[in-house]
């Protein structure tokens, strides 16, 4: 189901048929860098992720990480979306993306048709992010679309200090 279109994109929810894509993404070397490494080594193992992550955030929260899809080839290339973290008092916008399809601006069309779908759809007052330190890419694409860094936090349960953005819904 397609939840947020932009030109380029479909942001539509992740199913289990999207096992093999789910997994690629999360062995990328990127992700594994900057977000972990969440022991997706087969395809069961990700469809078990897709479940307890995305499926049960749509359930439970009404949204989640969507994945983002080329209109011209319906090729699946990242996720974008919301998340909430029980470690963060505000919902996070969180996105990644396959390497082949980085520095194209897809991650920024998604972000950013994001933020209006959180304030304007589920109705966030205040947006939040966080990346590690060194992934100058995300720190760049969270001011593009609007947040602030405001604190180093450390998330329950890891001992990385992470950059903290925030924004609240424009007035």
């Amino acid at each position: 189901m397609t939840i947020i279109e932009t030109q380029r994109l479909l942001l539509q929810e992740v199913q289990l048929t999207d096992a093999p894509f789910i997994f690629e993404l999360l062995n990328t070397p990127s992700w594994i860098k900057y977000i972990g490494d969440r022991g997706i080594r087969t395809i069961a193992d990700a469809e078990q992720y897709i479940q307890k992550s995305f499926l049960d955030s749509y359930k439970k929260n009404g949204f989640g990480l969507y994945k983002m899809v080329l209109k011209t080839t319906i090729i699946p290339i990242g996720l974008c979306g919301l998340v909430n973290r029980p470690s963060l008092e505000d919902i996070d916008i969180g996105f990644a993306l396959l390497p082949d399809y980085a520095k194209k601006g897809y991650a920024y069309e998604a972000a950013n048709a994001t933020m209006e779908y959180a304030w304007n759809q589920v109705g966030l007052t205040t947006v939040v992010a966080i990346t590690s330190k060194d992934n100058a890419n995300s720190q760049q694409l969270l001011e593009k679309i609007g947040l602030q860094q405001t604190d180093v936090i450390t998330l329950e349960g890891d001992d990385e200090e992470l950059l903290f953005y925030a924004v609240s819904l424009p007035q």
